[in-house]
């Protein structure tokens, strides 16, 4: 199946979309805090005539609705808005131009492509249905996707399948990748104190050292993925910081450490969140210190429903060739809250090549902009497939 070229309004459309995301880009706002994003989403989507403009949902999320020329089905396209509380090192000439923020997964060009297409929907109408457009705060750990189905989401519109796209580094330009079941991990963070008793280096048997404990429960979880874990069956347990102490010479009264559970199913992520737990709990007993241990859902599992699979990748190979289409990739140990849509609607959630570019969630990373008509190009004829 050959490419299809760019539509030429859509490519028209261009210009104007890449100055909204290089303006998203040098104005990067962190989870729930996104009104300057929203407003000027919100603003965007109103000046293109949509029938209908929301805004609040999930605090600060804002969904756009169009409707069709004709009867059809709802369906809801998600894009993210929130940045991370990184500092950019890319010294491009739209860079943040806030301290210690910065676009490092692309968002900012999620959201453009996704007013791309609105932008494009409004004007021709020529689908069938009613497109809702999602683009939601806190995606990096905040749990906006539960916060906008918390507020009524799938209530106040009938939307009967969801989809995301998200852009991928180090894969080739436009290229797309999918595959029907799991593509992404559940993520929990947890955090560990650790009571003992403090006192001099030179006597610790008079201490309960509790840096002694949290290396002992370090090692022994790591034995909680190669020992208890069904080894077909993914899972990660990532310490990620341990803080205690405050001098060489003195053994502090307390530690805490934090980190991330990442599992690809139920069974899994049950057997081994509860695992955590016993092998604290017990070593904390063992060496005579306290220990409290508490974890947070950040997202669940990303589950793909394969008839939706099957048509992204009929929308993609229609648009860039059968060739650049992907449908068993493997599935990421990454987690996307987008999880919290798809428990409740068929939905699928593809990534798309962005070329050469440093990796997410880097310092140096930046969106392609090369794709953006590309992703426009799939939201379009997605939307235009999709309702039917």
């Amino acid at each position: 199946m050959p490419p299809t070229p760019i539509n030429n309004r859509i490519a028209d459309l261009v210009p104007e979309v890449t100055a909204w995301r290089h303006d998203f880009h040098a104005h990067p706002e962190i989870l729930y805090d996104v009104e300057r994003t929203a407003g000027r989403v919100a603003e965007l989507l109103r000046s293109f005539g949509v029938d209908e403009v929301a805004t609040g949902l999930g605090r600060t999320g804002v969904v756009g609705i169009i409707r069709g020329n004709r009867p059809g089905r709802t369906i809801g396209l998600r894009a993210d808005m929130d940045a991370l509380p990184m500092t950019e090192e890319t010294g491009l000439p739209y860079a943040s131009t806030v301290p210690g923020r910065m676009h490092a997964c692309g968002h900012d060009g999620h959201t453009a492509m996704l007013l791309g297409a609105a932008k494009y929907l409004a004007e021709t109408r020529d689908f069938a249905g009613t497109v809702a457009l999602i683009f939601q705060p806190a995606e990096e750990g905040g749990a906006g996707g539960l916060a906008m189905a918390k507020d009524g989401l799938f209530e106040r519109w009938p939307i009967e399948k969801v989809y995301a796209l998200h852009n991928m580094p180090g894969v080739e330009e436009g290229r797309v990748q999918t595959t029907p079941g799991a593509i992404m991990a559940s993520a929990d963070f947890f955090e560990i104190t650790i009571t003992g008793k403090g006192g001099h280096a030179a006597w610790p048997h008079n201490c309960a050292d509790p840096i002694v404990a949290a290396g002992q429960m370090l090692s022994t979880m790591q034995a909680i993925v190669a020992r208890n874990a069904d080894p077909l069956k993914a899972a990660v347990i990532s310490v990620t910081q341990i803080a205690g102490g405050t001098a060489n010479n003195v053994i502090p009264d307390s530690v805490r450490m934090g980190g991330t559970i990442r599992t690809l199913d139920k069974a899994t992520h049950a057997m081994v969140t509860r695992r955590v737990g016993e092998v604290v709990e017990g070593i904390a007993a063992a060496l005579g210190v306290k220990a409290e241990v508490s974890i947070h859902a950040i997202t669940g599992v990303v589950v793909n429903d394969p008839k939706e699979v099957e048509l992204c990748a009929s929308v993609a190979a229609g648009l860039f060739g059968a060739d650049k289409v992907e449908t068993d990739m493997t599935p990421l140990m990454g987690g996307d809250d987008f999880s919290y849509m798809s428990d409740l609607k068929p939905a699928c959630y593809v990534f798309m090549g962005n070329g050469d570019s440093a990796a997410l969630h880097t310092t140096g990373y930046n969106f392609n902009d090369n794709i953006i008509p590309l992703g426009i190009s799939y939201w379009v004829r997605l939307a235009q497939s999709a309702t039917v």
